[in-house]
């Protein structure tokens, strides 16, 4: 009876971590610098990059 107590706990923490992953992998990063949210590239910024190549036309 406590052994199937226990292993019903355990199959319930590994679900809802199974489910924080899972809604983790699909919710975008607010830190991240793209649509995929893992936060592994840096942000590109546009108008810094069209600055710099009119700098470099002139």
């Amino acid at each position: 009876m406590v052994q199937d107590i226990l292993i019903f706990i355990i199959f319930l923490a590994a679900v809802a971590y199974m489910a924080w992953v899972l809604y983790r992998s699909f919710m975008p990063n607010k830190d991240a610098g793209c649509a995929r949210g893992c936060g592994s590239c840096s942000a590109i910024d546009i108008s810094k990059i069209e600055k710099q190549l009119e700098k470099n036309q002139l």
